[in-house]
């Protein structure tokens, strides 16, 4: 197959935010090809620049054999169809169809069988005479691709022409633009963002993420073989998790080991593991691969959607010291000054510094009548890397003086070997005004807490999924409560025709086929 385009080393920002990082992608011949991405990828920049309609800022754009940076978008044997299609109103199909033959002065007698030809390829036989105003969605769009066929273009460039249509039409305008391709035999460049539209049509599908190129490959190997998180999560649906390559052909995961089909990766190498929805079976009852609860049932229409708990998730549980304000206030009651308790970890002891320690206990001081804000001019304390409870003094104006107590704690790390995860939190001191006036409670408590949670063999950190307590903030009053730090469980989707109900017991099965896996790219 002949090379037709080549982008090499193609650059381009606007206002020094660069949205093309040096794109190399070869397009051939009679390719149907399809670049996919989300918003601000530079998918449809990329476009714009072969259709002549950009400049690039560095790199060569070569058609045929030849750069065509400097020939302007009219002289470009390239025709493009908009996402708004700028049909012109004011006249019927066949002179929308017409149009550009008309304006290179084509013979009338050579313009209407082209013409006629291409409403027929494009399915409106019958609506030369019609008003384009008065046509469908659909019908519309169609009349935009036949007048930019109707000039016999080696290259149409689409962007994004479907995603104004509803999603039956889209459907059916996905069929057709394959057919129309494979009918004129040129080459499609498809703009697009819906991962089902690239799939169903495309010879090979360019995904891109932030000005980079992730993967080039037909839908199937993008599919069945993505190169990294972010490619399988963005084309179809995926369970992704965490993995560890024990050796060529043995991965390791939720704490067993698998065979799978991968190899080349480091010995130990923590990985990226994808596995399909599609290709994981339920049996009822916990002695498969797997063992898990079922948590929803969605019916799809043609599938049931099943989401299985295999693991709870690590979780630690603190104290959270509510009391009633106490403030300190001056001999004339025109200045207040009020800090909370809290505790600290012995390893963070040797950091300290007055800013912190004002910082970690809310330490403030104001004026009565205006709430204007007062500097606090001292901090006092002798704090030793020793567990313990240990006075702390802040003072402001006029000798206005209040003391906390910082409790010095070696932190008690839970480690959940299963999930392999370790998370720590401290006991927490708080007012009850500073619990109702929170504006997110799940939020600072994390941060009130210094609850963090991380993986045991890298130390890099796992995000705290869920803040669960039993008051309601608006409420509270003085007391002792519960709060509990959980991470994020190991949740499986499953598709499948077998319904399942909420809470069965069930276990896992897929294949070593099933399992992918990918070297980790910080996704």
């Amino acid at each position: 197959m002949k090379k037709l385009i080549e982008f090499r080393n193609i650059v381009k920002a606007f206002d020094n935010n660069v949205v093309l990082k040096g794109i190399n992608l070869d397009i051939y011949e009679n390719e149907f090809v399809t670049l996919l991405g989300p918003s601000g990828c530079g998918k449809t920049t990329l476009l714009r620049i072969l259709g002549g309609f950009l400049d690039k800022d560095d790199g060569e754009v070569i058609f045929n054999g030849e750069e065509i940076s400097d020939v302007p978008a009219y002289k470009r044997p390239i025709n493009t169809v908009f996402q708004r299609y700028a049909l012109f109103p004011h006249l019927n199909v066949f002179d929308n169809v017409a149009f550009g033959l008309k304006i290179k002065k084509m013979p009338k007698d050579l313009i209407e069988p082209k013409v006629n030809r291409m409403i027929s390829l494009v399915g409106l036989d019958g609506f030369q005479k019609r008003d384009v105003t008065m046509l469908s969605g659909g019908q519309q769009q169609r009349v935009a691709i036949a007048r930019a066929l109707v000039n016999e273009p080696d290259v149409l460039l689409l962007d994004e022409p479907l995603s104004a249509l509803d999603a039956k039409l889209r459907k059916e305008m996905q069929r057709e633009l394959k057919r129309i391709q494979q009918e004129v035999g040129i080459t499609f460049i498809f703009v697009t963002h819906d991962q089902e539209e690239a799939l169903t049509m495309s010879d090979k599908i360019v995904v891109m993420n932030k000005g980079n190129i992730e993967q080039i490959g037909t839908p199937t190997d993008i599919y069945n073989e993505p190169v990294n998180a972010y490619v399988a999560d963005f084309i179809g649906e995926s369970n992704i998790f965490d993995g560890v390559m024990k050796d060529d052909y043995r991965l390791s995961f939720d704490g067993k080991e698998y065979e799978c089909l991968d190899y080349g990766f480091k010995k130990n190498e923590v990985v990226d593991v994808v596995i399909r929805p599609e290709d994981i079976s339920l049996k009822k009852n916990a002695k498969g691969k797997l063992a898990g609860q079922v948590l929803s049932v969605v019916f799809k229409g043609v599938h049931y959607e099943i989401m299985v708990e295999t693991k709870k998730g690590a979780s630690k549980t603190i104290k959270l010291h509510v009391v009633k304000d106490k403030d300190a206030e001056s001999t004339d009651a025109s200045i207040k000054m009020h800090a909370t308790n809290f505790s600290m970890d012995i390893d963070d002891v040797k950091d300290i510094t007055p800013q912190l320690l004002i910082e970690r206990s809310n330490a403030q001081a104001w004026v009565t009548e205006t709430n204007e804000d007062i500097a606090i001019k001292e901090v006092i304390y002798d704090i030793p890397e020793e567990p313990g409870r240990y006075p702390v003094t802040f003072m402001a104006e006029g000798g206005l003086e209040f003391s906390v107590v910082v409790s010095v704690v070696r932190p008690a790390v839970i480690k959940d070997k299963e999930d392999n995860i370790g998370i720590q939190a401290f006991d927490v001191y708080k007012s009850v005004e500073e619990i109702r006036e929170s504006m997110a409670i799940s939020v600072d408590l994390i941060k009130w807490a210094d609850a963090y949670a991380f993986n045991l063999d890298t130390n890099e950190e796992v995000d705290i999924d869920d803040v669960r307590f039993d008051f309601d903030p608006n409420e509270i009053v003085e007391g002792d409560y519960e709060v509990t730090f959980v991470t994020e469980g190991k949740v499986f989707k499953v598709h499948t025709t077998k319904a399942q109900e909420e809470g069965d017991v069930v276990s896992l099965e897929f294949s070593k086929d099933a399992i992918h896996v990918m070297s980790k790219m910080g996704y």
